[in-house]
């Protein structure tokens, strides 16, 4: 495992932990990998146009996260109902346009060789992420305590909850490469929900699902080159184990 590798799985891993902190508050833990299966149909249309995996699935999943914002604005239905359907459609559609090995990576994910272009996008949206969790955590939490309090601040609520969807689907597209569509939601929720069992404040939450989720994504990764094993499934299983392991932890409040 190169320091090349270390690094832009490093900053992903923050990246989720953060985001992940406030789909865990938002009650989108299911949302979470649902929404990553959207990724899958852009995948399967870049890889038959030839052209970087990582294109399709960033934009399907923006596109993806404006269509939920839109009809939930619209229609006021729950935002898990609606992903949910989005998450059937996705898959069915993913699985009829990639075929073959190319489904499997794209389901699990593994440990990749990252080109140039790939690795400044990393960094810069993981920064972009990070940026905007840390610097809007108090707009995030009044818009959703109180909706028409928030209003009443002058914050944009539904601006806000569009950009926040972004963010999400954005740091989804991150981990693919790492964990494939069918894992990548749950390094968003896992370290958040252990980190909100043993956190006694919001910024504590957010330092401590960054750590797990990095702990997770880079002790994962070794422990399956030694077991020989893809990395997604070892990464989620360790992020799991820690969380079994809290729920032996007195929560705080």
């Amino acid at each position: 495992m190169t320091f090349e590798l270390i690094l832009m799985s490093s900053v992903m891993a923050v990246a989720s932990g953060v985001t992940g902190c406030f789909a865990v508050m938002r009650r989108m833990s299911l949302a979470a990998d649902a929404l990553s299966h959207v990724a899958l149909p852009g995948i399967g249309i870049a890889l038959a146009l030839h052209i970087n995996p990582l294109i399709g699935a960033v934009a399907m999943l923006a596109f993806g996260a404006l269509l939920v914002w839109a009809v939930e604005e619209q229609t006021r239905a729950p935002i898990e109902t609606i992903i949910g359907v989005m998450f059937a459609a996705a898959l069915a559609i993913g699985a009829m346009v990639t075929r073959g090995e190319d489904l499997m990576e794209a389901l699990f994910g593994g440990v990749p060789s990252i080109g140039a272009a790939d690795r400044w996008f990393g960094l810069a949206a993981a920064i972009a992420v990070v940026a905007f969790v840390v610097t809007q955590r108090h707009r995030l939490v009044v818009a959703l305590v109180s909706p028409d309090l928030a209003r009443t601040t002058g914050i944009n609520v539904r601006l806000l909850n569009l950009i926040y969807l972004e963010v999400f689907a954005l740091t989804i597209a991150l981990g693919l490469r790492y964990l494939g569509v069918l894992l990548m939601g749950s390094l968003l929720v896992i370290p958040a929900a252990t980190a909100r069992r043993v956190s006694r404040n919001l910024s504590e939450m957010l330092v401590v699902a960054a750590v797990l989720a990095v702990v997770s994504t880079i002790g994962g990764t070794y422990a399956a080159e030694a077991l020989g094993q893809p990395s997604g499934p070892v990464i989620v299983t360790l992020a799991a184990l820690m969380f079994v392991v809290s729920l032996g932890l007195r929560p705080n409040s």
